[in-house]
């Protein structure tokens, strides 16, 4: 088998003077994104205006473009995130927390747990997960795929436990929009098991695939979870499926460890 290898209202930030128009609207850019990350639901035209001071005409000048990029969702009349500042973020962790924070605990995670230890992003424009790194088994026998490799969100562990921690709308709009069948199999995935499954995943706070992605292979995935409670990022062990079912409590156990002491670590060094 190939994978299996042997050996709420907006913090204000100050704006530029009103002559330098440019860096003013891109203050504004920036405020925008804050004062909308900060609410449960997004926020009304109306509301932008009168937390950002800013007229009504002028704010949809910089909506509009970013709607339109993927920036910003605009929906029922309510502005929200949209997947491309949630792809800008993912990256930005992925290259500034990563180095500092993210390898110790990845490094702990396979020393102590013997199998290899994954970095995953969700990339929503592509509503798949993506493996940005990798700390590798030092068993003889061993699950191993390169950084840059791509799984579906419903089928995976780690797909499943960042769609789990999604908010509900997104995640429900996926799984009604999206067509699920096991690549393994070829079996259409029922979607009323799915939801039970993303509930279970919140509950217990880690997903387990067993050979549903790569025949041979298991994964079992806990989120990196962010202040509000969702996650972009999650660590995944991976390894020989015999000998992670045979440690899969304490598998389980382990990442759900690590992942929480990240969890803090992370919201520490953003601040």
């Amino acid at each position: 088998m190939k994978s299996i290898q042997k050996k709420s209202p907006a913090t204000s930030i100050e704006e530029a003077p009103d002559n330098a128009a440019g860096p003013r609207s891109l203050m504004r850019v920036l405020n925008l994104f804050d004062a909308i990350a900060k609410s449960a639901d997004g926020m009304t035209l109306a509301e932008l205006s009168s937390a950002l001071a800013c007229p009504k005409s002028s704010l949809l000048a910089l909506l509009r473009p970013l709607v339109a990029n993927g920036y910003l969702e605009h929906a029922e009349g309510r502005y929200g995130l949209g997947h491309a500042i949630f792809q800008l973020s993912a990256d930005i962790m992925a290259s500034q927390s990563f180095p500092k924070v993210v390898r110790h605990y990845m490094e702990d995670l396979m020393m102590r747990g013997g199998e290899t230890v994954y970095l995953v992003a969700l990339d929503r424009s592509t509503l798949q997960v993506t493996y940005l790194e990798m700390v590798e088994s030092r068993a003889a026998v061993r699950y191993a795929v390169p950084a840059g490799t791509v799984r579906p969100l419903f089928v995976s562990s780690a797909g499943r436990v960042l769609l789990a921690f999604q908010d509900e709308a997104w995640r429900e709009q996926y799984i009604k929009s999206t067509k699920m069948v096991q690549p393994v199999t070829g079996e259409v995935i029922d979607k009323t098991w799915l939801r039970q499954e993303l509930k279970r995943i919140r509950e217990e706070g880690v997903a387990v695939s067993i050979g549903e992605s790569v025949p041979g292979a298991a994964g079992i995935a806990a989120p990196i979870l962010l202040a509000d409670g969702t996650a972009t990022h999650c660590l995944l062990i991976a390894g020989p499926t015999d000998r992670c079912q045979q440690e899969l409590p304490r598998l389980k156990e382990l990442i759900r460890e690590v992942t929480g002491k990240m969890s803090v670590a992370l919201r520490d060094v953003r601040g």
